[in-house]
């Protein structure tokens, strides 16, 4: 497995992309960044075209197991981010 693009490498990518400077290209994947946080985090949905759909699912409370004791623990409910990842992307990597 490759590693992962890390923020400079994605940077330098949607500079060359867009091309425009590095300045710029990181202002806009902060902004992106801002706003699916923003929409997610209110219980909204983001969808990247092409990529997948972001979203918020809450779970409810449940007893889970400590696996080094084996005790069993109340845990309250939560909400989890989740990504739908779209059928053109799946395509294209078993593609």
């Amino acid at each position: 497995m490759a590693k992962p693009m890390t923020k400079t490498q994605l940077v330098a990518a949607l500079a060359e992309e867009m091309g425009s400077d590095k300045k710029t290209a990181t202002s806009a994947l902060d902004a992106m960044v801002d706003i699916i946080t923003k929409e997610v985090s209110n219980g909204g949905a983001v969808t990247l075209p092409g990529v997948g759909k972001i979203y918020c699912r809450e779970r409810p409370a449940r007893m889970v197991r400590n696996p080094a004791t084996g005790e069993q623990i109340h845990k309250d409910a939560d909400k989890v981010v989740k990504m739908t990842i779209a059928k053109a992307l799946k395509d294209s990597v078993n593609g």
